[in-house]
This record gives structure tokens, sequence and C-alpha cells, in this order.
């Protein structure tokens, strides 16, 4: 997943793009408005709102009415009418400053799958590959895969980032439950099942000691 994180303040944009590169996101960093406005496609804005030349309210304004890219707005301003009108702008969520990293990047993700759910109805095309939420089916080719509800649950949740490898620990918090305490072999076994049911063992790519990622289908 692609970031664009909007905050002209060092001190706290350096740590920030560390601390979310280091929970495999890939962030680009504008240090003001225009410089957000400018930025090519990415997949989730984090918006701080005291930018120096352009509101930061302004900004998100601007970047929803002319896209549906999903918008957490990060700032110091923590008053109910500062939250509400963010959000009638256009926001998707308010995360008001101090904020732990592990908290922001759970709404982040959160975020994110919302935004997905939102286009539940369109089945997604990854190479042969045809996923599709809303009936719960899946195709490869012509071919409909048979899965049970948690493969097409772990299938569906990979696909969500096609091509980035997704740490183990944080598919078992997702996809099983963050108390989950069986065995955490399961993940391995159901990899295993969906490999096989898909027909092509590369199309899920283990890296070993960190975790697996859906590969586009040659």
């Amino acid at each position: 997943m692609h970031l664009l994180v909007v905050e002209d303040d060092d001190s706290i944009g350096v740590p920030l793009q560390r601390g979310l590169e280091r929970a495999g996101l890939s962030v680009t960093r504008v240090r003001n408005g225009r410089d957000a406005l400018d930025a090519g496609e990415v997949d989730l804005v984090l918006l701080d709102l005291g930018l120096p030349d352009l509101d930061g309210y302004e900004v998100c304004r601007q970047l929803r009415a002319r896209s549906a890219v999903p918008i957490i707005v990060v700032t110091a301003r923590g008053d109910e009418s500062d939250r509400v009108l963010g959000l009638e702008l256009g926001a998707d969520d308010y995360v008001v400053k101090p904020f732990g990293l592990r908290e922001l990047v759970a709404r982040v993700r959160a975020v994110a799958r919302r935004s997905v759910a939102v286009d539940a109805d369109a089945p997604q095309t990854i190479g042969t590959l045809v996923i599709d939420r809303r009936t719960r089916r899946v195709h490869v080719g012509d071919h409909e895969v048979v899965l049970t509800p948690r493969e097409f649950d772990l299938l569906s949740y990979l696909a969500d980032e096609p091509g980035t490898v997704i740490p183990r620990q944080r598919i078992m918090d997702d996809v099983w439950d963050p108390h989950w305490y069986g065995p955490t072999k399961t993940l391995d076994v159901h990899i295993a099942s969906l490999r096989k049911k898909l027909g092509d063992p590369r199309l899920i790519r283990t890296v070993r000691g960190v975790g697996f990622g859906l590969e586009e289908p040659v």
C-alpha cells in the first residue's frame, strides 16, 4: 500500500515515515498542501491540517472533489467541531496528535479495507485470477475454484495488497483474530491448500521469516 504523508514538521514527519515503512507500507512525504495536490496517485493520504501554505481542510476538500482516495486527517486539533468539519469535507477518519504508531497503522489498514469493501460489488481481477467478494466466488480463467470460507477470507485479504508481502502475525490478527490461541501453523496449512486449489504454487509467494504475498498470475 502506497501512502502520501502530508506533514511539514520534520520532527513528526521523519519518524512517522520511518515507522510506516517499518510496518511494510510505501510512503511518499510532502511538506505542504500544493505538493499534496500535485502528487501522483496513492492508495491513502495522511493529512496534517496545519500546513504552511494551504489550510488542510481546503486540501481535503480539493482531494475529495477529484478523487475517492481514502483520507485520514492527522492533527493536533481535537475539538469536536474540527472533527465534524473534517469528516463533512470527506475525510474517512480523524486522528488527534499525539498518537501511537500501532494505532495509526491499524486505522490505515481499517480505512483501506473499508474502501475496498465499498466497491465489493465489482469483482477484482489480478491476471487470470478473479475474486468476487459479493458472491464469494473465485475463478482462475474459466475454471471456478471452490474454497472454504477461511480460504476465501485469506485469499481476499492477500488480494487487498497484491504484490505486497504481508507479515504472518498481521495476517493472523486480521484474518483469524488478534486473540487467536491456536497453532500459527494453521496459516501454513491454509496457504498450502490455496496454492493447490489455485493450480499454481507461484501465485502465493513466501518470504521466510516475514510472511506471504499474492503475485500476479503469469
